[in-house]
C-alpha cells in the first residue's frame, strides 16, 4: 500500500505546501491576495488586536493539499492554528486528513521535507 504525504509550513505571509512521495516531492508557495500587515494591540483601542482570518488564503492552501491522505501542519505561530478551524469548517475533506499539528520556526524546503520524513517515519514505522 502506497502513502502520500503533505507538510504546510505556514505563516500569515506565505505557505510552503509539500506533497511528499517515497521518492519524489512537489512543492507550491501559496501566498494571500492581500499581504499580511502587523496589527498590535494598543492601550483604548477596541478590537482585539489580531489580524482577521483570510478565508480566501487557507482556502486556496486547502487546495494545494488536496490529494494528500496524511497532511501535517506546521509553522510558527497562529496561522497553523487558524487553517486548521478553517478546514474543519470549511474543507472537511482536507481538515479531516491533518494527522499533526507542530510548531517550528522557519526552516528551508529542504528541512521542511526532512522533517516532515522523520515525522511519518515516526508515526508509520511501515515507512521504513
Amino acid at each position: 500500500m502506497s502513502h502520500y504525504h503533505a507538510v504546510v509550513w505556514l505563516d500569515h505571509s506565505e505557505a510552503h505546501v509539500m506533497h511528499i512521495a517515497p521518492d519524489d516531492v512537489e512543492a507550491s508557495i501559496v501566498r494571500p491576495k492581500h499581504p499580511h500587515s502587523h496589527v498590535h494591540a494598543k492601550s483604548g483601542v477596541v478590537g482585539s488586536g489580531k489580524a482577521a482570518e483570510d478565508k480566501q488564503y487557507f482556502h486556496a492552501i486547502a487546495e494545494a493539499l488536496k490529494g494528500a491522505e496524511e497532511i501535517l501542519v506546521v509553522g510558527p505561530a497562529q496561522a497553523k492554528l487558524q487553517l486548521i478551524k478553517h478546514l474543519h469548517s470549511h474543507d472537511p475533506q482536507v481538515g479531516n486528513k491533518v494527522v499533526g499539528v507542530e510548531s517550528i520556526d522557519h526552516p528551508t524546503d529542504a528541512q521542511l521535507v526532512a522533517y516532515a520524513r522523520k515525522y511519518f517515519i515516526t508515526k508509520d514505522p511501515m515507512l521504513a
